[in-house]
């Protein structure tokens, strides 16, 4: 989605360390793949800012109300690409010169795995009850079934417990429920950049509710630190300059494993932030719905439902989804899990508006009760058919020469493209992004999700072998056409029309020049 318009306050002094070239550690995987922190001209980058959609609203749809206007400008001014994908989608068959979408977070890696299980006969089941209004929170046997499957998959200390559960219709109602019952109208909540950019619309378009940045760069000042890492001291120096502009901060957003980095939060730092969120009295909104996409074991991710003991029970609220972990963002099924039953109470209020078919109920239920399936079937096959795909990106962006962040966590990459760009500005970023639609491949740019540097990109990468190989070409097409235009020295090269869009990209890659010309022509 696009940028919103926001503020842009003085950041407080902060001692800056050297920028480092060098890649980062092996435990870090390929980290910044290349010269991705080595950035001419670097300036301190803001420390915080405050999200304020209404500063460059504007709209002559007199026929709403000012709340319509609102909610019809975050339309028309955020969704231009998904909606240019959806007018001409790439079909192998019936439209292949149109868009491949690498830009929309989907894992579409398992169709096949799912479509068996869930047209199995125990899926198919009838009875009065699910036909009628349910309990607001959920149909009882659900969530007894959604307690002992987050107990399992978190790896709970100790039961979880269907009364502090509450499910409804994905995890965009549930962001708008929480902002709604936990702020007043003008409040905000704190949010680490780059983030998912689409909270702003759930936590805005209904509570009224701002977000309040906490501006991460990639910049690394050590041999124990990495791109975009989150710490309590910038923690605290945002909430100091958010409160510093009048705007009272009640509760913190934090997304683990984290999109668009991949990255995840150990136990150590979940503790330190949940530590500060109960110093300052504020909630603690957990997104977890990649939790079961961490496909590189050694990571070792850890639920904050896994921890021996939370600092403050009561102000932190666990949201998952089956959207990412099990493929189906189309089918709206998520649960909030919250030990405080005000929140859980009023969150299921507002389910009347986001609630579920009892049918999807009780189909959610048979799934996630499979545990057999689901542990021996479905998760080891999904994160071998995720890595082979991230594998081959990276080995792609490295022949490019191309920096990435990415941890092994979720379904995309965090793509440098900063030396793309002339001026290193936003308005190039959006050329640069316009010029892969034109070429038929959708990505997401980084002030989407509020980056503070100009020129980095979401690639997501968990789609078919097809889509995803003729997506990668059409990427290096845009590259290396800017770096014609920029340099005017890249040779061009022929391909086999009759290979497949893999034994192109492959053809492609034996006859690259190596990158780093082109990146020095744009840096200077």
């Amino acid at each position: 989605m696009f940028p919103l318009p926001q503020r842009e306050p003085t950041a407080p002094t902060a001692p800056s360390g050297s920028t480092s070239s060098q890649d980062m550690d092996s435990g870090y995987g390929d980290a910044l793949h290349g010269e991705c922190l080595r950035k001419p001209d670097w300036k301190q980058p803001k420390l915080y800012g405050v999200g304020d959609p209404m500063a460059m609203f504007s709209s002559d749809s007199s026929c709403l109300s000012s709340r319509g206007r609102v909610i019809k400008w975050f339309w028309d001014s955020a969704e231009e690409g998904y909606r240019t994908y959806h007018m001409d989608e790439y079909d192998e068959e019936k439209n292949p010169s149109g868009i491949i979408n690498l830009g929309t977070s989907e894992n579409k890696l398992c169709f096949d795995l799912l479509s068996r299980r869930l047209t199995k006969s125990d899926m198919l089941h009838m009875e009065p009850s699910l036909l009628q209004y349910p309990d607001w929170r959920g149909h009882l046997f659900l969530r007894e079934e959604v307690a002992r499957f987050l107990s399992f998959y978190c790896k709970s200390p100790v039961p979880l417990k269907p009364e502090n559960v509450v499910v409804l219709n994905g995890c965009a109602s549930l962001f708008s429920a929480l902002a709604t019952v936990l702020c007043e109208a003008g409040e905000a909540l704190l949010i680490p950049t780059p983030y998912y950019g689409a909270i702003t619309q759930h936590v805005y378009l209904y509570g009224n509710v701002r977000l309040a940045y906490v501006y991460l760069d990639s910049k690394v000042t050590g041999l124990n630190t990495r791109p975009f890492q989150l710490t309590v001291e910038k923690l605290e120096m945002a909430l100091r300059g958010v409160n510093s502009e009048g705007v009272k901060v009640k509760g913190l957003i934090l997304i683990n494993p984290q999109n668009p980095l991949g990255d995840i939060y150990s136990p150590e730092e979940l503790q330190e932030f949940l530590g500060f969120a109960m110093r300052h009295q504020l909630h603690v909104i957990m997104d977890e719905v990649y939790m079961l996409s961490v496909f590189e074991e050694s990571l070792g991710y850890r639920s904050v439902l896994s921890l021996e003991r939370l600092p403050d029970p009561q102000r932190t609220h666990v949201m998952w989804a089956t959207s990412k972990d099990f493929g189906m963002s189309g089918l709206r099924f998520g649960i909030l899990y919250t030990e405080n039953q005000h929140v859980a109470t009023a969150v299921a209020s507002l389910c009347r508006y986001h609630g579920l078919s009892g049918l999807v109920q009780y189909q959610m239920a048979q799934l996630l009760r499979d545990h057999d399936w689901i542990s021996q079937v479905y998760l080891p096959e999904n994160h071998a058919r995720l890595k082979a795909a991230h594998t081959y990106v990276s080995e792609e962006l490295r022949a490019l020469g191309i920096p990435f962040v990415s941890r092994g966590a979720g379904f995309f990459i965090w793509v440098d493209l900063r030396k793309y760009l002339r001026q290193g500005t936003f308005e190039e970023e959006v050329l640069l992004w316009r010029r892969f639609l034109d070429n038929k491949v959708l990505l997401s740019f980084g002030k989407a999700f509020e980056c503070k540097e100009p020129g980095w990109f979401r690639i997501v990468f968990s789609d078919k072998e097809n889509r995803l190989c003729l997506g990668m070409q059409r990427v290096r097409q845009v590259l290396e056409g800017h770096s014609q235009v920029v340099e005017d020295a890249s040779p061009r090269h022929t391909q086999d029309p009759s290979a497949g869009p893999c034994e192109q990209a492959t053809a492609l890659q034996a006859a690259e020049v190596p990158m780093t010309q082109t990146y020095r022509a744009t840096e200077d």
